[in-house]
């Protein structure tokens, strides 16, 4: 599985440019089959952020549609820590941090806003009747409590030193391993490159997460090596 984090501060220009780049890497990303798509857009007002989500699921949408032959494309948007935002917008799911409520409670106002409790009629028609929850973890312990609590995947990281914050330690592919064993599916974040995802894999990864690996790079090349990595 493969996991693009936008962040659209990382793009050139003014705002409205990079807006219109990070959308163009989603249109990207979807069309080339990447699984999960989190909108990560942080600094965003609750406002801004839906009005960016809206166009975001619009688009990934559209490359279902255009989706030729016997392709399917089964990509996920997931908004980043905002469940209202996500029901409104009628995305696939919320990636939660994991200082946020547990998984199991953003699963219950989810069925609760998508079908009885006021969520408005715009919510409840577009979004899905169970959500795609996956949550940030830093260590295995964090994994099983991600499981227990009913998540259906986890981000671990960082595994590898990131060139950005060298700072941040390292988790490692020992914690990686250990982290796989949990039950649900672990993508591998922090400092994943095409030379070491290999590495990752080999430890038990489902798939790999990332922001600038995708944001960097052609996202159709990425696929295929990375799909190649997988039956290598």
């Amino acid at each position: 599985m493969l996991y693009y984090i936008t962040d659209r501060t990382a793009f050139p220009g003014d705002e409205p440019a990079r807006r219109c780049l990070v959308l163009e890497k989603i249109a990207e990303a979807a069309r080339c089959g990447v699984e999960y798509i989190q909108l990560r857009e942080k600094d965003l007002s609750p406002r801004e952020l839906e009005r960016l989500a809206r166009d975001a699921v619009k688009i990934v949408r559209e490359a279902k549609k255009q989706a030729t032959g016997n392709r399917q494309l089964t990509t996920a948007l997931l908004i980043n820590s905002r469940t209202d935002v996500a029901l409104a917008v009628g995305a696939d799911g919320v990636h939660l941090r994991s200082e946020d409520v547990p998984p199991s409670e953003v699963r219950a106002m989810w069925q609760c806003g998508a079908s009885t409790c006021g969520a408005g009629t715009l919510a409840r028609e577009n979004s899905p009747r169970s959500p795609i929850l996956s949550v940030s973890c830093h260590s295995p312990q964090e994994v099983v409590q991600a499981a227990a609590a009913a998540a259906d995947l986890a981000v671990f990281a960082p595994v590898f030193e990131k060139k950005d914050a060298p700072s941040a330690r390292a988790a490692g592919l020992d914690a990686l391993r250990e982290a796989c064993r949990t039950g649900i599916p672990v993508l591998a974040l922090g400092g994943i490159s095409l030379d070491n995802a290999r590495s990752c894999f080999d430890a038990g990864a489902a798939g790999i997460a990332g922001i600038r690996l995708f944001q960097e790079n052609d996202i159709a090349e990425v696929v295929v090596k990375m799909r190649s990595l997988l039956r290598a």
